[in-house]
């Protein structure tokens, strides 16, 4: 945009050079001359010296220039990431063989032995998992379901769906039978109203465990379940309904209009029983937050020792001998040395949360004596909160006339930020704020390890792999138990995906599968979900909506999973999805973009369930049905051989040690009985000399 100023001969003229800085006389002698004379030398257009456009245009004239750096600098990096991804190998991308419709947005999902159970707009539906077929809606609630649990307990399943307002109601569901048991924290007083933020069942169904909410305070509310009253009140229900309680079950069934009675006659004619009363659930603990740590009132550590009655408590810091007036000077000096980082204003500290998990019998956690238990049942609680450095450990074998007082303590070295339990809670994983991840085998009574992850890495989640080897290039699952072997994947804050290993005591080693995106944040790891009818496989759910199966032995993509091309996930950051423990299948949200910014009511965007099982694709075909190795072909090997238990290897060396020694028997009578042959044939020699 320069101005056309001067003829034609005055524009061919020679390049001009001019010395960069102001002019400078030369000294007389040339060895005090720069060196450097040629870069001190600029190149300037004979043309731009003499023109120089006016404002506002040469403010113009620098905009559009801007504007077109700006531009080709995008065009460079577009080009750039285009010519990345397809120099990337592109995984097989598979396609959900089944789509189930819904009239209503599922907000949450879960699956056991053949159902599914979805929560959505004011209840929850069941459905078929083969033929995604639906059975049954219970609709009468006033708001969303927003979070649901599934619980097996053999032939019947424990329903917990939780609605928006934090309201956990209990369902039994036996053979076509649904149950209603009790709205656990409903109260008929709204400013009495609690709210469940977090909920647990034990396995097996015998214990649940509820974190609740209300007038400013937090707490854990544990109930036991009255599991055999249930079975034999749905068996032999009481017949004492009068024909009032029959019209009003009979409203109470909901069935949607879209499954006619011959649809559900091929399934389960599923029938919601409210003239049943089951046994109502009953509370044996109430667990506040720890204290905060102040003054003591112990006169002498003798009392303090005398606070903590057969070493319970032992750990948590509340019985010690500290005075008040030791913490006020500890704060007074505390404050003068980092007065310029304290001054100002402070947000309210969050109210401190809480995990919990049902434990089982083991080493660790023995079972009181005199208390006869059937194996499987979970005797003790185990609890820690935000912000705190203990895991404590409650025994379930008491009435809400005892105190809730810890029967033990494990102290960490900085405050747990994360914890995970095996789902044969055998092993447990303790994530502190430092990065250190503490590997504990309960049913051993034994410290697999601790580990540390990288530099500012910092956990987010933790899921447990099913302990796989690598037999001949495939990921295999040993045959039997195995003892005192670990795997589980870390996803950390940053995004980054590390696997966790620990072979034996003290061997704990991990390894980093997928780094920390820099230049391409959309493909941020959000959800990871372990797959086990896959050996060392794991679904990975990315921000930009692209869902991976990776192999952590490799740390390779196996494939792909997407939805058709007219859906996508709706929350990438948040999908909903669940993957099923006992069937080799996955299910997954899918939601149609184009039609939801033109819905005019919820109820008219188009939703959808997708469902992928793995045994259906070509790939994935070996990894599914050839899962599972003899001991006896572990046993060939010496780095398999450690994967078996202590008792089952000292088994197997000592049957080898007798074959070996009654083979060497053997040898020896054999060379025993030639030698025998050969002196009597020697003897018959001499006596014919």
């Amino acid at each position: 945009m320069a101005s056309p100023k001067g003829s034609r001969s005055q524009k061919m003229k020679l390049p001009i050079f001019t010395r960069k800085g102001t002019l400078e006389v030369p000294s007389p002698t040339e060895k005090d001359w720069s060196k450097d004379d040629e870069d001190d030398w600029v190149f300037k257009d004979p043309d731009q010296e003499q023109d120089s456009l006016p404002q506002p245009y040469r403010m113009i004239n620098k905009m559009v220039n801007s504007l077109f750096d700006r531009s080709w600098e995008i065009i460079e990096e577009r080009d750039t990431s285009k010519t990345a991804e397809l120099r990337r190998t592109q995984p097989t991308i598979y396609h959900p063989l089944r789509e189930s419709k819904l009239n209503t947005m599922p907000n949450c999902m879960d699956v056991s032995q053949d159902y599914v159970f979805i929560g959505g707009s004011k209840g929850f539906s069941i459905y078929n998992l083969h033929n995604a077929k639906q059975l049954y809606v219970w609709e009468k609630l006033k708001v969303d379901v927003i979070s649901i649990w599934a619980t097996d307990l053999g032939s019947e399943i424990l329903i917990a769906p939780v609605d928006e307002t934090g309201i956990v109601r209990l369902f039994y569901f036996y053979k076509d039978g649904l149950y209603l048991i009790k709205a656990i924290n409903e109260s008929e007083d709204a400013s009495k109203q609690t709210t469940c933020v977090k909920m647990e069942i034990s396995k097996g169904g015998n214990f649940a465990a509820l974190l609740l909410q209300g007038a400013g305070d937090i707490w854990l509310d544990v109930y036991k379940l009255p599991k055999e009253s249930w079975i034999k009140e749905v068996q032999y229900p009481q017949l004492t309904v009068n024909t009032k309680k029959k019209v009003r079950q009979q409203l109470q069934l909901n069935i949607p209009d879209s499954v006619t009675a011959d649809s559900l006659d091929m399934d389960m004619n599923i029938s919601f029983r409210g003239d049943v009363k089951l046994s109502l659930p009953v509370q044996i603990m109430k667990i506040k937050p720890p204290k905060p740590i102040t003054g003591t009132t112990f006169k002498s550590p003798l009392e303090a020792f005398a606070k903590i009655a057969g070493c319970r408590g032992l750990g948590s810091g509340q019985n010690h001998y500290i005075k008040a007036s030791q913490w006020e000077k500890r704060e007074a000096i505390l404050k003068a040395t980092y007065k310029k980082y304290l001054d100002g204003e402070w947000e309210p500290e969050p109210i401190s949360m809480a995990t919990f998990y049902f434990l089982l019998p083991s080493r660790v956690i023995p079972m009181p004596a005199g208390v006869k238990r059937p194996p499987g049942l979970a005797c003790v609680l185990g609890v820690h909160w935000t912000d705190h450095h203990n895991f404590f450990f409650y025994s379930l074998n008491r009435t809400m006339k005892d105190k809730a007082d810890p029967e033990g303590v494990w102290p960490c070295a900085a405050p747990i930020v994360g914890s995970q339990l095996s789902p044969c809670s055998s092993y447990l994983v303790l994530a502190c704020e430092d990065g250190v991840l503490s590997l504990w085998d309960l049913a051993q009574g034994l410290t697999l390890g601790v580990v540390a992850l990288p530099e500012k890495c910092f956990c987010q989640s933790i899921h447990f792999l099913k302990y796989f080897l690598v037999h001949k290039g495939q990921n295999v699952y040993p045959e039997g138990s195995v003892k005192c072997h670990m795997k589980c994947v870390v996803l950390c804050t940053d995004a980054s995906l590390h696997l966790v290993t620990a072979s034996g005591v003290q061997n704990s080693t991990i390894s980093l599968l997928v780094e920390r995106p820099v230049k391409y944040l959309d493909e941020a790891i959000c959800a990871v979900a372990p797959v086990q009818a896959l050996p060392g496989m794991v679904l990975t759910f990315s921000r930009d909506g692209s869902v991976f199966l990776m192999d952590v032995a490799k740390s390779q993509i196996v494939c792909s999973f997407a939805p058709p091309r007219s859906y996508s996930l709706a929350a990438p950051w948040n999908p909903v999805f669940v993957v099923s423990l006992h069937h080799p299948c996955f299910l997954l949200r899918g939601d149609h973009p184009d039609e939801i910014g033109s819905a005019s009511k919820d109820e008219d965007i188009p939703n959808s369930i997708f469902y992928f099982n793995f045994e259906d694709y070509p790939l994935l075909e070996n990894f599914s049905r050839n899962c599972t190795i003899p001991q006896a072909s572990i046993l060939d090997h010496p780095t398999f051989a450690q994967a078996l238990p202590l008792e089952e290897r000292c088994e197997k060396f000592f049957q080898k040690s007798i074959q070996n020694l009654a083979k060497s028997k053997v040898k020896e009578e054999e060379h025993w009985t030639r030698l025998r042959r050969y002196s009597l044939l020697l003897q018959k020699e001499d006596l014919k000399k």
